[in-house]
């Protein structure tokens, strides 16, 4: 039921894009789109990087991290004692932030290119 919730969420705000797209210049959608994607990829890979290094720190004083660790980081929040989730969480969220501002950014770019080329 969530996925399909999670689905249904994301086509409405395609289609709420596309529409916002159409009403504003395109160019200027093209413009705020790269600029969004700039900004995530600025926040998102800087803490996303800080946040698997404070992980990791977090962990390894005290229990060895499977090999490739870092491609699920979050089935390790479960180890977490809930001092140590506070001072990971931050980066978690901050690195979450900036991979939904490149999604939205890309697509916003993405669609004020398509209704450029294609409408009227």
């Amino acid at each position: 039921m969530l996925e399909l919730l999670l689905v249904l969420a994301t086509v409405i705000g395609i289609a709420l894009i596309g529409l916002v797209t159409v009403a504003m210049t395109p160019p200027l959608m093209v413009e705020l789109g790269l600029w969004g994607l700039a900004a995530g990829l600025l926040i998102g890979i800087p803490t996303g990087w800080w946040y698997h290094v404070v992980l990791y720190r977090t962990l390894a004083r005290r229990m060895a991290l499977p090999r490739r660790w870092w491609r699920r980081p979050v089935s390790l929040h479960p180890s977490l004692t809930p001092d140590e989730y506070q001072s990971v969480r931050p980066w978690f969220v901050a690195g979450a932030l900036g991979f939904f501002l490149c999604l939205a950014g890309g697509v916003s770019a993405i669609s004020g290119l398509l209704v450029l080329r294609f409408y009227p």
